[in-house]
């Protein structure tokens, strides 16, 4: 499983270990110690203990939570995707600096995937069959309800511990209303053999290469990333691009440039003819600031930049900061302009 698991250790509900999926990923790690918890979401060593952030890294290497996912519903989205499906995971084995996940759960986040995927499954059939034929074409899809089933985790890594993933990607191969979708920092090969049949699209997520050796860590390389476009467009996904976060220092828009010249060269007609991305800027939070100073404090000279952002109080009351309400619209403007010159096919469905 190469860099990315080396499962030592599973904090397992018992009512998860149960369930056949449940037995699967248990039977994968035989080696593992396996601890008895009372419920994924309170496991002291994992979760909330500042201490933690010296074993950042280790513990989403290391760690893996089986858990059952009680309730299930499917959240109105409208900008990357119609809806937010239930998670079949939650946390992740990669570790990029400017993740919003360590915010909700308390520092080091490993993967927790769920058991009763059955469950899940059954619930977005049956939600995807309510909505009926998607009336008119939004920004997500022309013709498709799209369901994002990654929001909290990277279903590509997902794939390495369990087959829930590929469970929703053949479920939506015939859904003919609803179709997947999930960002990756995260070539997983093994999926180019599951013919999605053009009913999931995957987001290659993609940032200049200093940036990405900054901020995206354990994740596989910008440049593989690019080289494996056509191959997943030739396996039957509709691949798109997430442009995210975008950070703004000296020489951003040189190096995001050569990116899109990278992105050029590196993908085939077929690939060209259906591409679309998402511009995401950086929002950063000072939480998250101040736990990345105790194991990346590097990375906080790019992301934590007072001189051009502003605070803003979050839904949850935590404060975040964004780039200021003026100059961002100024980025925003230089960076789309900048796709529209370099890489004019692909399609922007939407830049903030």
């Amino acid at each position: 499983m190469g860099f990315v698991l080396d499962i030592s250790r599973i904090y397992y509900e018992p009512a998860a270990a149960e369930l056949p999926r449940g037995k699967e990923i248990l039977a994968r790690f035989p080696g593992a110690t396996l601890v008895e918890v009372e419920s994924h979401h309170r496991i002291p060593e994992l979760y909330g203990d500042e201490s933690n952030v010296n074993r950042w890294v280790r513990i989403k290497r290391e760690a893996l939570v089986l858990g059952v996912k009680k309730s299930l519903s499917a959240r109105p989205n409208g900008r990357s995707a119609d809806f937010i499906a239930p998670s079949t995971a939650n946390g992740c084995a990669m570790a990029c600096a400017y993740c919003y996940v360590p915010r909700h759960k308390g520092y080091s986040n490993p993967i927790t995937v769920f058991a009763n995927i059955d469950k899940i499954l059954g619930y977005v059939q049956r939600h995807a069959g309510r909505q009926g034929v998607k009336p008119a074409p939004n920004e997500c899809d022309p013709h498709a309800w799209v369901y994002d089933i990654g929001e909290n985790s990277d279903c590509s890594v997902d794939a390495l511990v369990s087959d829930n993933v590929r469970d929703l990607v053949e479920l939506f191969r015939w859904l003919p209303n609803a179709k997947a979708s999930f960002a990756t920092k995260y070539v997983n090969r093994d999926l180019l053999g599951w013919d999605p049949q053009g009913r999931t699209r995957v987001r290659f997520s993609l940032m200049p290469q200093a940036d990405a050796k900054l901020l995206d860590i354990r994740t596989t390389p910008v440049a593989e990333r690019i080289a494996a476009i056509d191959d997943f467009v030739a396996a039957g996904y509709e691949v798109h691009v997430n442009f995210s976060p975008v950070v703004v220092r000296d020489g951003w828009l040189e190096a995001w440039s050569e990116l899109f010249e990278q992105l050029d060269a590196g993908i085939g007609a077929a690939a060209r003819r259906q591409l679309a991305c998402e511009v995401i800027f950086l929002t950063h939070n000072r939480d998250l600031h101040e736990v990345n100073l105790g194991w990346h404090p590097k990375a906080e000279d790019a992301l934590w930049r007072p001189d051009l952002q502003q605070p803003k109080r979050s839904q949850n009351g935590s404060w975040n900061v964004r780039y200021r309400t003026g100059s961002k619209g100024r980025y925003v403007q230089a960076l789309t302009d900048l796709i529209a010159e370099r890489i004019p096919y692909c399609r922007v469905r939407y830049a903030f």
